[in-house]
């Protein structure tokens, strides 16, 4: 049966760990040798699509893309042909996609028989999940991520499929998580990816104020607060959480020691000032690094001889 990585809430404790550990260390320029894998993506991306792509070939693979032109879930052909058609050429296929159901429609449409990655959902985006670990540990403990317990993380405005996979993957190790946002951009409890779902680990916590959020925050963290669809309502959202922009004064209310990320394409003056993204307490390119890192980990994991 193929392994995975739809979700950071399906990966098992002990997955998930040597996903970690097989994304720094060193790595078998042959372990794709001859191999293919399909790049599926409905909506665009910079960072994903060089992260993959890079990750591939080092690995000794090679990737073909499919647009969502080529593609068209659903409008085009079904989500379940697509799939069947891929797994005839494919071992691996790594989608970003408009709608996390469309995994399991292709993981029962081809019986398990080829890999399935999310390269990002409107549920989930597990392989950022998977970076942003890294460049925390990298920061705060010598690239030790069992070491990152009693660190606090504060995600301040709207909470998207980024927060919920990264605050999935830092409650199991031990991090304290709190989400400061807007009773309607808060977290929905429930569904899939789910950090209230989260036994044993860090703390989870809520808050309406942003210099609540970050009052004790080592890492301060934030999103575009207009992502992909939501154009429509972009005044509306700017106007609301205004009071949540990452600038040099909400990050005075934090630790004197604290970092900045960011998953980018950051839409500056919104969410984030120039100051703060381009200052020293910055971390987003090493985010943007360990995107590569992240999925040399998860596609050597996925290899691993001793698949089941």
């Amino acid at each position: 049966m193929s392994r995975h990585l739809t979700s950071i809430e399906e990966l098992s404790s002990s997955d998930l760990s040597r996903i970690y550990e097989l994304a720094c260390s060193p790595f078998d320029d042959e372990t794709l040798k001859g191999q293919g894998v399909a790049l599926v993506y409905e909506r665009p991306s910079l960072r994903t699509r060089a992260s993959s792509s890079s990750a591939v070939h080092e690995l000794g693979g090679f990737e073909t893309f499919f647009s969502d032109e080529e593609i068209g879930f659903d409008s085009r052909e079904s989500a379940e042909d697509v799939g069947r058609t891929l797994s005839q050429m494919y071992a691996i296929c790594a989608m970003r996609v408009r709608h996390h159901e469309v995994f399991e429609r292709i993981r029962k449409s081809t019986n398990d028989q080829m890999s399935l990655v999310n390269l990002l959902s409107d549920v989930a985006h597990p392989t950022q999940a998977v970076a942003d670990v890294l460049t925390i540990a990298e920061k705060f403990s010598g690239g030790d991520v069992n070491k990152l317990a009693g660190l606090e993380v504060a995600h301040v405005g709207d909470v998207t499929n980024v927060t919920r996979s990264l605050a999935v993957a830092l409650l199991r190790l031990g991090v304290n998580i709190t989400l400061g946002a807007p009773e309607r951009y808060q977290l929905a409890v429930g569904g899939e990816e789910d950090p209230s779902a989260v036994v044993g680990g860090g703390t989870l916590r809520l808050t309406d104020s942003p210099e609540d959020a970050v009052s004790n925050a080592d890492v301060v963290y934030t999103d575009a607060w207009v992502s992909m669809g939501l154009e429509e309502g972009a005044a509306q959202r700017r106007r609301d959480l205004a009071a949540f922009r990452v600038d040099e004064t909400l990050i005075k209310s934090a630790k004197p020691g604290v970092v900045v990320l960011h998953c980018l394409p950051a839409h500056r003056g919104d969410e984030i000032s120039n100051e703060v993204l381009d200052s020293e307490k910055s971390l987003v390119w090493r985010q943007v690094f360990h995107r590569r890192s992240a999925m040399l980990g998860v596609l050597r994991w996925i290899k691993e001889e001793n698949n089941d």
